[in-house]
């Protein structure tokens, strides 16, 4: 059996013990991943346009989080990070499949992998060797190229993406048909679905990963959604793109079938739900600001080594654990998902795998939001993107932001309780502080086994935007 013996499910099962608060069971677990969507991508963390009545009533009753990090500035290596609980840079997974490629660019990308390796334990298997039902609905994103196995060869029972004959966001006019829906547009397929899965009987708890294609480009709204939106927008709206906005509301609907479906289960109370991004909000491609989103007062977006890439909206909701109405500004980041769930559900999970994982349980702040979790949070992306920068890592202390970028070493200092825009570079200024980061950085690069790049013998200044298909995959 792959990777776990049948002696080690018997620990796991025998292993498991009862949630300490919030429910004398293990709760069903629900965790919703956004596609590209930023900080200020819903009404309840700031949008001045996007219309979340769902997500913000979760955060009304439960717990934001506003200093929430993606594991990485694109989407596969944050859904790995999520599924294994390990920094993308140890996993070599280190930017979207299958990337890209600039042959002329100062740097060679190095020779990362293209996919999530079997070797890895994932929740989804963890949690099911402790008792749980587990599915997956959306996008998957970590298969390697040409080589499709799926959510169920990673510990997923049941797993659905798009049906056949989709088209971008947009069911087939067969497949609405067969599949009894009233609209064409995919996200309203997946809460449906995701609502059916929750009305099944079964007497064991369930883990649903939720993962959504919206708002990713293409940016294309339900059509009457968008004449909604089209008649709201003013010349004053920060976000002002009624396609994006009405892509937003489509998910905030299909959240909002999900929690119908937990109320009408009698399963409410008993329900740990997560919401939060795989990554920043697209602002811009290739040089040129796009009119897609905003992810303001964060500088950047998707892509880039700046805060507007990485920093999500993140909220939490467990009935009798998380206070309503509660808010927490400790760092958190999508690798911390796994070891808490492996916490509150008291599964053992794989024993060797759980050792090399990067994040920690944040159980703690669900109980207490002025909790201290004493780290530092490291990015590295050794990669070149069309919506970003040149290879860079980071790392966040406390209020401080450190930016490496690898073509010419340059460093850039920033104190994000000052500035969270990060429009003054304070390196030259603080050079104790700049010093003492960079040095825990190239550590942290040194102990995770971080892939970096090498200077590129065909650089060429005149052509080095060019870009070409990811070099290798192993």
């Amino acid at each position: 059996m792959r990777r776990h013996s049948f002696l080690l499910i018997a620990l796991n099962i025998l292993f498991i013990l009862p949630t300490l608060q919030g429910a004398d069971k293990q709760p069903n677990i629900i965790l919703f991943l956004a596609d590209d969507l930023g900080w200020t991508g819903l009404n309840c963390f700031g949008s001045d346009l996007y219309e979340t009545p769902n997500l913000d009533k979760l955060a009304e009753t439960g717990m934001k989080f506003t200093d929430a990090y993606a594991g990485c500035t694109v989407c596969s290596p944050s859904r790995a990070a999520i599924m294994t609980g390990m920094t993308p840079a140890r996993l070599h997974l280190t930017t979207f499949i299958a990337g890209q490629n600039r042959p002329h660019a100062k740097l060679n990308i190095p020779d990362w992998t293209l996919g999530l390796e079997d070797r890895y334990t994932t929740v989804a298997e963890a949690l099911k060797a402790g008792g749980y039902r587990t599915w997956q609905i959306g996008k998957w994103h970590l298969d390697f190229p040409g080589k499709a196995v799926g959510p169920t060869a990673h510990g997923f029972d049941f797993a659905q993406d798009r049906p056949k004959g989709s088209k971008g966001h947009y069911l087939s006019e067969a497949a609405m048909k067969e599949l009894n829906m009233e609209t064409n547009y995919a996200t309203d397929y997946f809460g449906k679905l995701a609502a059916e899965k929750i009305a099944e009987e079964g007497e064991d708890p369930f883990f649903l990963y939720f993962a959504f294609h919206v708002p990713h480009t293409p940016v294309a709204g339900r059509e009457d959604l968008v004449e909604y939106f089209e008649g709201k927008i003013t010349p004053d709206h920060v976000h002002n793109n009624a396609h994006y906005a009405a892509m937003v509301k489509s998910m905030d609907m299909a959240v909002g079938n999900v929690l119908d479906a937990l109320e009408e289960a009698g399963k409410t109370e008993e329900t740990l739900i997560i919401f939060t991004s795989d990554n920043g909000g697209l602002t811009q491609r290739n040089g040129k600001h796009d009119n897609f989103t905003e992810n303001l007062p964060l500088r950047r977006g998707k892509g880039s080594a700046y805060e507007g890439g990485v920093r999500v909206p993140t909220i939490v909701n467990w009935p009798g654990v998380t206070a309503p109405g509660s808010t927490c500004d400790e760092p958190v980041m999508g690798i911390d998902f796994y070891p808490t769930l492996l916490d509150i559900t008291g599964t053992l999970g794989n024993p060797d795998h759980n050792a090399a994982m990067d994040g920690v349980s944040i159980k703690s702040l669900f109980e207490d939001p002025e909790a201290n979790i004493d780290r530092d949070l490291f990015w590295h992306f050794p990669h070149y993107h069309a919506g970003g920068d040149s290879p860079y890592s980071t790392i966040r202390s406390k209020d401080w932001r450190l930016v490496e970028f690898h073509e010419d070493g340059s460093l850039e200092l920033y104190n994000l309780k000052d500035d969270i825009g990060e429009a003054k570079n304070l390196a030259a200024s603080n050079p104790e502080i700049t010093a003492e980061l960079h040095k825990k950085l190239k550590q942290w690069r040194k102990e995770v086994g971080a892939q970096m790049m090498t200077e590129n013998p065909d650089f060429d200044p005149e052509k080095q935007g060019e870009t070409g298909k990811s070099k290798k995959s192993k």
